[in-house]
């Protein structure tokens, strides 16, 4: 007899790219030690200030320029940037469903 499991509905997180995810985590982890863990949750207009940093970081990819000063990828400071302001949009949504 075979086992079940009920998992085809379920997230599938194979699906992203672990090497690029170890960079975001890196640039999450140099972030944590400069600032604090969850300092990003701390910061007034949030969303706007994280897209408007991940424009930054991408515009210095798009220029060439690969690390930041940080010695980190450009492209991983702006998917940290990207995965800070969706927090702020998801959360947003959630307060105002509640409307």
């Amino acid at each position: 007899m075979k086992g079940v499991k009920f998992d085809e509905d379920k997230l599938d997180y194979t699906l992203i790219p672990k090497q690029a995810l170890d960079e975001v985590v890196r640039v999450l982890m140099y972030g944590a030690e400069k600032y604090d863990r969850d300092n990003w949750k701390r910061i007034d207009d949030g969303r706007d200030r994280y897209n408007r940093a991940a424009l930054r970081h991408l515009f210095s990819e798009v220029d060439g320029e690969d690390l930041d000063e940080s010695t980190y990828f450009h492209l991983a400071h702006a998917a940290a940037s990207c995965l800070f302001s969706l927090a702020f949009a998801i959360q947003e949504m959630k307060l105002h469903k509640d409307d």
